[in-house]
């Protein structure tokens, strides 16, 4: 079955980039809606504008460092993949998202803020069944060295690589079968990552305004000047594989296939969903039951399962 939330919960921060306040609730929304985003300031301010953003991978536009979506009316709103990850991870199908302005709230950088407020919200099932995306034959889109990847697997698989010249990060490589709250015990934690010298060059062309050392983890060379250090050791492909989590959510509903990212980002994943819905022959809408449905990503998660961070 689709499901929603119990009851709405509401998310204040700071945009990374703009360091403005966003406000941002989470709504119970009924079935068959997916997610949505509504800015509210757009509703107040310019009536008659469409304010509603669907969350899908065709509404992404060009963004080098965070997913973007936009309606046919050219509203926006940006970095939503921790949200997006969040409500994936936790079995959230349907959800209305208001927020009060173009970026989604950073938080810690990490979803795990976003999975408690989800959680302690509760889940309602719908009576509605649950139709998934499973892939039938691989797909791959290259830039490069970076390629990201879909082939068959019985439920969602990631299997990230990444490199960086900075010792702190070095090559980090991870696999994970997301079933069973396994989102939530180990990757909702793990935060945003740079190098302070990213973080200058962004902060000297006016993005990362929101950015600290509190909602990032800051890296130079073999020293990481967040305090308090990593969360795990492995911390930096973690995210990559939350981020891709965020990502591939947009399919418009869970993915029953295995991902390879080897030095992907956000571009290059919403690049891969565009090449698999080009090939009909790749993939097939299947509803969603008894043993499948069990070993989705949201499926049997508790409190217990969220990481001590949150």
């Amino acid at each position: 079955m689709q499901t929603t939330l119990r009851t709405a919960v509401t998310f204040t921060g700071v945009g990374l980039h703009s360091g403005a306040p966003v406000r941002m609730t989470v709504h119970p929304a009924s079935a068959g809606t997916g997610i949505r985003f509504r800015r509210t300031d757009i509703t107040s301010n310019t009536p008659g504008r469409d304010a509603i953003i669907p969350a899908r991978w065709d509404a992404v536009v060009p963004s080098k460092l965070c997913t973007l979506i936009q309606n046919d009316e050219g509203v926006t709103v940006s970095t939503i993949e921790h949200i997006m990850a969040a409500l994936s991870g936790c079995g959230i199908h349907n959800a209305l998202i208001d927020i009060d302005g173009p970026e989604v709230p950073i938080l810690d950088g990490s979803a795990v803020s976003f999975v408690a407020g989800i959680l302690d919200a509760g889940q309602r099932q719908l009576g509605a069944p649950l139709i998934a995306v499973e892939i039938l034959a691989p797909v791959e889109v290259r830039d490069g060295a970076a390629l990201a990847r879909l082939e068959p697997a019985d439920t969602l698989e990631i299997d990230f690589s990444i490199d960086f010249e900075d010792a702190a990060i070095g090559h980090q490589e991870k696999h994970l079968r997301l079933a069973n709250g396994a989102f939530v015990r180990e990757l909702s934690d793990s935060r945003t990552f740079c190098r302070q010298s990213d973080v200058d060059a962004m902060r000297a062309n006016g993005l990362a305004l929101g950015g600290t050392y509190e909602n990032a983890v800051v890296v130079e060379g073999d020293r990481v000047l967040s305090p308090g250090g990593l969360r795990h050791a492995d911390e930096a492909v973690r995210h990559k594989m939350l981020d891709a989590v965020g990502d591939l959510a947009l399919a418009g509903g869970p993915i029953l296939g295995r991902y390879t990212g080897n030095r992907a980002g956000h571009a290059m994943t919403n690049r891969l969903l565009r090449a698999l819905f080009a090939q009909p022959g790749a993939w097939r809408l299947v509803e969603c039951r008894g043993a499948r449905r069990r070993i989705l990503p949201g499926v049997d998660v508790h409190q217990s399962d969220i990481p001590a961070v949150a």
